[in-house]
């Protein structure tokens, strides 16, 4: 079959990838749709170490085409979100609702896929830029067959983590001021969150301006294409500050412009050494920094809430998608990612 494989050196679409039949409490899952993320490009990049040979891909959906033993929650046919999560379900953090602090999340490197005779890990517990994936049933979120594959992909890794971040982790209330740093495909997701939530101002910052109609189409009150530009709009600073990026500059940037008692939420991804700085006699003034893992989602229940907001009219996702493009243009896809030419996400299809 065909996938995605970066073998260390660059990455290439390969068509002799195979991949085992599931195993007890695992399914098959034909993808149909999957979205590019920067954290796909981060493990080319090297920003996020990861072992190889690995199938690249994070964020998809598609259609189950196979159950192994003792799976109840979905059956050969259904049309399911993957999450990335495949938490154990039985620890004390996924007994209190908190499955992205599970520790079985962290560090597993499955190896379901062979190429050329050698085994091939998954990025990320899901490895979606393959015609054919494997994964723990509860990471398969089972959702109506209306939607489409596109639209749906999105909801795994974009939607849940930015979304999330406003309504799990920051508890953003109505009528807060809140600046998303960053208008990609997270950040967009901030900005609509925040719509959701209520928020009475919400400020977008990036440098490329063709972002500003799409920030603004997704819930944004105001766009200016620097940091610097925000005291100007919000003189005290503000509630809560989204940080989108990853770059420890801004991450400063987002703390120093937080209002009193302001709350800063890391969603970008830097270098894993990577450190950041701020004015500590500032923190005083009951300000808050907050890292985010996953939206602090939990996926069964949240991937059906965000799929349910847009089935009626209350969450954007086809809007999400700038742009198609077949498994065999994954080169274009990132090249259109790298350069900026992509408001929002591009999706590969299958």
């Amino acid at each position: 079959m065909r996938g995605v494989v970066f073998d260390g050196n660059d990455f290439q679409v390969v068509d002799d990838l195979s991949v085992r039949d599931p195993g007890p409490g695992e399914v098959a899952v034909r993808i149909g749709a999957a979205g590019l993320c920067h954290s796909d490009i981060s493990v080319i990049s090297g920003t996020i170490p990861f072992p190889t040979p690995v199938v690249l891909g994070h964020e998809g959906a598609g259609v189950v085409e196979a159950v192994g033993d003792l799976v109840t929650n979905v059956k050969e046919g259904d049309h399911v979100v993957l999450s990335t999560l495949g938490n154990c379900g039985a620890c004390q953090h996924c007994d209190s609702g908190r499955p992205t602090m599970c520790r079985s999340t962290f560090g597993g490197r499955p190896q379901p896929f062979t190429w050329r005779g050698e085994p091939a890990y998954a990025f990320a517990n899901a490895s979606v830029f393959a015609e054919r994936t494997v994964v723990k049933a509860n990471q398969a979120v089972p959702i109506p067959k209306d939607v489409p594959m596109a639209a749906a992909s999105l909801v795994g890794c974009g939607v849940l983590t930015g979304v999330g971040a406003v309504l799990q982790r920051a508890r953003v209330p109505a009528g807060a001021t809140v600046l998303v740093i960053g208008v990609g495909g997270i950040g967009l997701n901030v900005i609509q969150g925040a719509a959701l939530a209520g928020a009475s101002r919400i400020i977008a910052v990036d440098t490329n301006a063709r972002k500003r109609d799409i920030a603004l189409q997704f819930g944004a009150t105001d766009f200016v294409e620097s940091t610097d530009a925000v005291r100007d709009l919000v003189k005290a600073g503000v509630d809560y500050a989204f940080e989108c990026v990853g770059h420890v500059a801004l991450i400063r940037a987002a703390i120093d412009l937080l209002d009193w008692g302001g709350t800063c939420i890391m969603l970008g991804v830097p270098e894993s050494t990577a450190e950041a700085a701020f004015n500590v006699a500032a923190m005083y003034l009951d300000k808050s920094v907050l890292g985010c893992r996953y939206g602090s989602s939990q996926p069964q229940r949240d991937v059906r809430r965000y799929v349910d907001l847009y089935r009626q009219g209350r969450l954007k996702l086809d809007e999400l998608v700038s742009a198609s493009y077949p498994l065999e243009d994954m080169k274009s896809a990132v090249h259109d990612l790298e350069a900026g030419e992509l408001a929002a996400r591009g999706v590969l299809t299958f």
